[in-house]
């Protein structure tokens, strides 16, 4: 399935302003979280439990902050959730030969009308580690021979459009008996998967030295396009630098809240009815292009994230740092608050020891995951 190219309103970062990167965007995680954990400690003493925050959406193991599989959220969606979500199936990779399971695999996914080109990715994983674009049997192949037996893998239908969007939504959590509150989109992001254009003259390496933001971030790209770093695209040829919209891979993200209408909303609220319990998270969604994201029309769900998403618009270049800070912490007060209240109704926040185990799987696992596309 080939994925049709939208025209977006939104320009070439490098070229509509001086600055390509916020002063902050590339910061090491310590220094940018570091408030955000001061404010952890000193809302779990307000709410007398450091782990309450993961009863927020109760039915998600952790509310989704660490170490969950994204098929344990995705398969609890009911028809009209799971409608709008692009078609998936897990498999374990086995202990036997990758070529005899990619023909077993091969086969389940025509069930569900999933064919090549399609994505596989990490069960537990996030920011895009270990995402690959999968566009032959070979290359699935060489994907499940670079893993470790017993990793839980997805293969999810390619989106039929490019075009990208982080849609974060909260609901409250309201008391039993109560009229239930409506839902609401807090944030809207444009995930922007950067590309130069062939010339056939120039090679891949110095096309993407041109681009002031690219030329920033070649740690992030050369090692991916590694093979044809210093091959000359024909003219006309787009080379896509990073398939995968993550930003801490190289994509660009822009705050977008502009376009967040009534339809929309509408439409996202039917969508995340259909999840059981979910008051907090992001959607990572695949559209045609804005009229339709407006319109709330033709969305493909990517992937629903809970407890650890963000609200990304904070890595648009032109973000202020206190203003991302002020975000990250009501994005924490708002879980601390709605697990205090799933704890009034009886859920009870886990322990500690499971966290950790829950980070260590992870940690563990994205250490043998193969290098995203």
């Amino acid at each position: 399935m080939k994925q049709e190219t939208a025209q977006l309103s939104l320009s070439n970062p490098s070229r509509d302003s001086a600055r390509t990167t916020s002063r902050f965007e590339f910061w090491p995680a310590w220094i940018m979280y570091l408030p955000v954990v001061v404010q952890w400690l000193l809302l779990a003493m307000r709410y007398r439990s450091l782990t309450v925050a993961f009863i927020a959406n109760p039915k998600l193991t952790l509310s989704g902050m660490v170490g969950v599989g994204k098929s344990e959220l995705l398969s609890q969606a009911n028809p009209v959730a799971a409608a709008a979500i692009l078609p998936w199936i897990r498999f374990v990779r086995s202990d036997e030969s990758a070529a005899h399971q990619v023909a077993s695999l091969i086969e389940q996914a025509s069930v569900l009308d999933i064919s090549l080109p399609f994505v596989c990715k990490p069960d537990i994983g996030c920011r895009g580690s270990g995402v690959k674009l999968i566009q032959s049997i070979d290359q699935l192949t060489a994907v499940l021979n670079a893993i470790q037996p017993g990793t839980a893998l997805l293969l999810q239908q390619l989106a039929r459009f490019e075009p990208e969007v982080g849609i974060f939504y909260t609901r409250e959590v309201t008391p039993r008996g109560a009229t239930e509150a409506a839902g609401k989109i807090t944030g809207l992001t444009l995930k922007t998967t950067p590309s130069v254009i062939g010339d056939g003259q120039h090679t891949l390496n110095e096309l993407v030295q041109r681009d002031p933001r690219a030329r920033s971030l070649l740690h992030l790209y050369q090692p991916r396009l590694a093979s044809r770093w210093h091959q000359v695209p024909v003219a006309g040829e787009r080379v896509r630098l990073v398939f995968s919209a993550s930003h801490c891979r190289g994509a660009v993200f822009t705050d977008a809240k502009h376009h967040i209408t009534p339809q929309l909303s509408a439409a996202v609220e039917r969508i995340m009815r259909g999840l059981p319990e979910f008051h907090y998270g992001r959607l990572d969604v695949k559209f045609r292009d804005i009229a339709a994201l407006e319109a709330g029309l033709e969305l493909e769900i990517v992937e629903i994230n809970g407890a650890s998403a963000e609200s990304i618009h904070i890595w648009d270049r032109k973000a202020r740092l206190l203003d991302a800070w002020k975000t990250l912490m009501w994005q924490y007060r708002t879980l601390f608050r709605m697990g205090d209240a799933q704890r009034q109704f009886g859920y009870k926040p886990p322990g500690l020891r499971k966290l950790v185990k829950h980070w260590l799987l992870e940690r563990r696992l994205s250490k043998t995951y193969v290098l995203n596309d």
